[in-house]
């Protein structure tokens, strides 16, 4: 990969030879399941010989490492994403991208908002990946409650609108007032051949070295969305009918909150918060179940990973996703939002023996072909 800084005090910088096909817009590549994707859809279209920018507002986070090569990284340098825009005007300015395809609610806007005021014929695509009207409720942040305002307002300036499950389709219809047909979900790319490889790596924590100990794996960032504190508790209530252990990969602001639960209910030797790991598969695939207890999701990436490797899912029926993922409960076991009963019952009922299999065929439409093939059509990009 090369790297490219826009600063809008510089008036010389590196010019494709050509136009790219397209520009992926995020504000870093944090450790989100959203970034994660992007980075999926990158390498899937290098691979059908497109030139793709990926565009940051700072090029930090932890899957800087994981950028495909053969992708230019275009680094805004923008402290807070309102400073993003001028960069970004700049960027469609000098690089004429022919398609700019943003990701998660802010990059939205700016792209919007960018391509408005640059004159461009860059056609912008927005993608949302959350329940807008979820966020607005449940984060007291007045920027977040105010998203469903702003998505009414701007994405009908959109060339193109994704939304990654059916149900985040029709929370965007809803809040915004967009016809439905307007808005074209596409599943997350999920399963490919690297996913695969990566679930045979090795792990080294010991809990993953013999399947004598059951280990409850959940995977995800430290915040409230994810609900943790009920995953605990219900891990709590297993605890008292069979030994088995708690694994959680992530990293938040609700670590601390986490800890002191685990010390509160007697778990510190049962329950580990193992951080955000580079390779959540190779942990997946030696898990007894995985567990996904959200308050509200927009797809949930993490059910089709660990549906992928073959291991038994738990997850809440959370809006939105994960009824759609399991389709209302074939393949995994659905429990109601905030039930901590309810969530250890399916969990001891998986660990009795009782799991749902998988067929490939179902996992299919969530594989990176089918997403990047859905991509090039709304894109407008002939495939291969």
């Amino acid at each position: 990969m090369t790297l490219s800084r826009f600063n809008i005090t510089k008036k010389e910088t590196i010019i494709p030879q050509s136009s790219p096909d397209v520009a992926l817009f995020l504000r870093g590549l944090y450790e989100g399941g959203a970034e994660r994707v992007m980075l999926n859809l990158a390498r899937g279209f290098i691979k059908k010989g497109l030139k793709v920018d990926l565009v940051l507002a700072r090029a930090k986070g932890v899957y800087m490492q994981q950028v495909p090569s053969g992708i230019r990284i275009i680094n805004l340098e923008a402290e807070w994403m309102p400073s993003s825009l001028p960069k970004l005007i700049q960027y469609l300015q000098k690089e004429h991208p022919k398609n700019l395809l943003a990701a998660l609610h802010y990059p939205c806007e700016i792209a919007l908002w960018a391509k408005r005021l640059s004159g461009v014929s860059t056609r912008i695509i927005v993608s949302e990946h959350n329940t807008l009207s979820q966020e607005a409720q449940r984060i007291a942040q007045t920027s977040v409650r105010l998203t469903p305002l702003a998505a009414r307002l701007f994405y009908p300036w959109a060339d193109g609108i994704v939304a990654v499950s059916q149900g985040v389709a029709k929370d965007l219809a809803n809040i915004t007032g967009i016809p439905r047909e307007r808005i074209q979900v596409i599943y997350n790319p999920i399963v490919d051949s690297e996913l695969f490889a990566q679930a045979k790596e090795p792990v080294q924590h010991p809990w993953f070295q013999s399947s004598e100990i059951p280990v409850i794996l959940g995977v995800g960032r430290l915040y409230p969305q994810k609900d943790y504190p009920t995953l605990i508790r219900a891990f709590a209530q297993v605890r008292k009918i069979r030994p088995a252990r708690l694994a959680i990969l992530g990293c938040g602001p609700e670590q601390a909150r986490l800890e002191a639960l685990i010390d509160e209910l007697g778990l510190k030797e049962e329950v580990a918060l193992l951080d955000f790991v580079q390779n959540p598969y190779a942990y997946m695939a030696r898990a007894a179940v995985l567990v996904l207890s959200s308050g509200w999701e927009g797809f949930g990436n993490v059910l089709v990973e660990a549906m992928a490797v073959g291991t038994p899912v738990v997850s809440t029926n959370c809006e939105s996703g994960p009824s759609e993922i399991l389709a209302d409960g074939k393949y995994g076991l659905l429990t109601p939002v905030g039930d901590q009963i309810a969530i250890a019952e399916a969990i001891n009922s998986v660990l009795s023996g009782n799991t749902k299999r998988v067929e490939s065929s179902w996992l299919q439409q969530f594989s990176l072909d089918n997403s990047v093939e859905k991509y090039l059509k709304l894109l407008n990009i002939p495939v291969a």
